[in-house]
């Protein structure tokens, strides 16, 4: 492990384009850091390994023969790195000048603090929110309905640095001795609530996660919201066996109760707006039954 170093770890799938200008903004923002970069790509078909050998020759590129998911794929890319420091950036960000410097000595300056996370932004003043404290049924409805457009409008306003419970993983600096105590990412996410779940064991750890608003970083964000109506339908899957899963671990049985009950709501509107049409359709189905099933508690 090396002291001066800032590890950035991005894990990539089939996002050519975006990856190549998150690496371009990286490497304009040398800041006060030394820092490596390590790509892992998720067996990607769209030439983002090619793309990255020639434009990116200092970059370190792992690549998967298959899929292994987000939560692997960054346990992969943190066990070939050197830093004192881990960076985690999703593909869709961009990294403004002088942000990793400063999210760097924020973390640096406090002993107690695991990791610390930026806003998010679409664009000036569109600010995305990027941390919560609790999670459960009630208390995820309530941050979606009510707290979030009060965040988004105080960011506006004053955006003091503050505590929280879970920052985003999109663009997250984390302490490795914080990251390692806690585990690291739990594979058995493959996408969705890996960070949320990190965050929980890093404090559960000792350590305080710090929300810092003072630095920007740009995340384009809602990548399936363009994709294939299949893509739209496996994304929305993957999110809801993940949720399943986090609160498994950490929500109680009544949230679990009532998440079941929602589901079951969920997949019966899908199925009246023709979800499930055709083959591809009704193995989405089954999934679904699936999950239901082995989530079903006695």
């Amino acid at each position: 492990m090396n002291l001066s170093i800032v590890s950035i770890v991005i894990v990539n799938y089939n996002d050519r384009r975006r990856l190549l200008e998150c690496l371009a903004s990286v490497r304009r923002d040398p800041g006060a850091a030394e820092y490596e970069i390590l790509v892992v790509d998720n067996a990607s078909t769209d030439g983002s390994p090619e793309a990255v050998r020639g434009g990116f020759p200092g970059v370190r590129l792992i690549v998967n023969p298959d899929n292994v998911g987000f939560s692997k794929a960054n346990n992969q890319g943190v066990a070939q790195s050197r830093g004192a420091f881990l960076f985690f950036l999703n593909t869709d960000t961009l990294v403004p000048p002088g942000a990793i410097a400063a999210l760097l000595e924020r973390l640096r300056s406090d002993p107690s603090a695991g990791a610390a996370g930026p806003a998010l932004v679409h664009g000036p003043g569109d600010y995305q929110v990027s941390f919560g404290n609790r999670v459960g049924y009630a208390a995820q409805i309530f941050q979606k309905f009510v707290l979030n457009p009060r965040y988004k409008r105080a960011l506006r306003k004053r955006r003091p640095e503050r505590e929280v419970g879970w920052l985003s993983a999109a663009c997250l600096l984390c302490r490795r001795e914080a990251f390692e105590r806690a585990g690291g990412f739990d594979e058995r996410f493959f996408l969705y609530f890996e960070d949320i779940d990190l965050c929980f064991r890093i404090r559960k750890a000792g350590w305080k996660l710090l929300f810092v608003p003072a630095v920007e970083v740009k995340h384009e964000g809602g990548a399936t919201t363009s994709a294939s109506p299949a893509v739209r339908a496996a994304s929305r899957f993957e999110y809801r066996r993940s949720q399943f899963r986090f609160y498994e671990k950490h929500s109680s049985r009544i949230s679990r109760r009532l998440l079941r009950a929602s589901l079951r709501a969920n997949v019966a509107i899908l199925g009246l707006r023709g979800a499930f049409r055709g083959e591809a359709g009704q193995a989405l189905k089954a999934h679904y039954r699936t999950l239901l099933k082995v989530e079903k508690e006695p």
